[in-house]
Protein backbone atom coordinates (compact mmCIF):
# COMPACT_ATOMS: atom_id res chain seq x y z
CA UNK A 1 0.00 0.00 0.00
CA UNK A 2 2.09 2.77 -1.21
CA UNK A 3 1.08 6.47 -0.54
CA UNK A 4 1.61 8.86 -3.42
CA UNK A 5 2.16 12.90 -3.15
CA UNK A 6 -1.71 13.12 -4.78
CA UNK A 7 -3.35 10.50 -1.96
CA UNK A 8 -1.31 12.73 0.73
CA UNK A 9 -2.54 16.03 -0.58
CA UNK A 10 -6.70 14.03 -1.07
CA UNK A 11 -6.51 13.20 2.63
CA UNK A 12 -4.90 16.52 3.88
CA UNK A 13 -7.79 18.06 2.19
CA UNK A 14 -10.22 15.73 3.05
CA UNK A 15 -9.38 16.73 6.94
CA UNK A 16 -9.10 20.12 6.52
CA UNK A 17 -12.64 20.45 4.79
CA UNK A 18 -14.37 17.51 7.49
CA UNK A 19 -12.76 19.50 10.68
CA UNK A 20 -11.94 22.71 9.84
CA UNK A 21 -8.37 24.92 10.24
CA UNK A 22 -9.11 26.01 13.72
CA UNK A 23 -9.47 22.25 14.99
CA UNK A 24 -6.45 20.55 13.46
CA UNK A 25 -3.94 22.28 16.28
CA UNK A 26 -6.25 20.87 18.84
CA UNK A 27 -6.27 17.36 17.32
CA UNK A 28 -2.83 17.46 16.46
CA UNK A 29 -2.24 18.49 20.88
CA UNK A 30 -4.69 15.86 22.21
CA UNK A 31 -2.92 12.99 19.75
CA UNK A 32 0.67 14.13 20.35
CA UNK A 33 -0.30 13.85 24.13
CA UNK A 34 -1.70 10.56 23.54
CA UNK A 35 1.14 9.02 22.39
CA UNK A 36 3.68 10.45 25.08
CA UNK A 37 1.12 8.65 27.87
CA UNK A 38 1.26 5.34 25.41
CA UNK A 39 5.36 5.88 25.67
CA UNK A 40 5.23 6.87 29.18
CA UNK A 41 3.68 3.78 30.21
CA UNK A 42 5.69 1.46 28.18
CA UNK A 43 8.76 3.01 29.83
CA UNK A 44 6.99 2.49 33.18
CA UNK A 45 5.73 -0.70 33.12
CA UNK A 46 9.57 -1.96 31.37
CA UNK A 47 11.52 -0.95 34.33
CA UNK A 48 9.17 -2.06 37.18
CA UNK A 49 9.46 -5.47 35.64
CA UNK A 50 13.09 -5.32 35.63
CA UNK A 51 13.03 -4.43 39.21
CA UNK A 52 12.19 -6.65 42.18
CA UNK A 53 9.03 -7.72 42.93
CA UNK A 54 7.00 -7.08 45.80
CA UNK A 55 6.97 -10.48 48.41
CA UNK A 56 3.28 -10.76 49.00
Amino acid sequence: MGLGAPEIILIIIAILILFGGKKIPELMKGLGKGVKEFKDAQNGENSTTSEEKPKL
